[in-house]
């Protein structure tokens, strides 16, 4: 099953970053992101987003 959301380790884990790059990417709003609770999650819809638009700059 794959997953819907990531916590930002995993998230990290997967774009291969820190995670102060990863809320980086966040406070620039260039990473969706929600809480809920005290966790900060991240869709995986948004990480490829993410990933697309980043990819489009370069």
């Amino acid at each position: 099953m794959n997953d819907l959301v990531l916590t930002v380790d995993e998230a990290a884990a997967r774009l291969r970053v820190s995670r102060w790059t990863l809320y980086t990417l966040i406070r620039s709003n260039q990473l969706r992101s929600f809480k809920i609770g005290r966790r900060r999650l991240i869709e995986v819809e948004a990480l490829n987003e993410c990933i697309k638009t980043l990819a489009e700059v370069a």
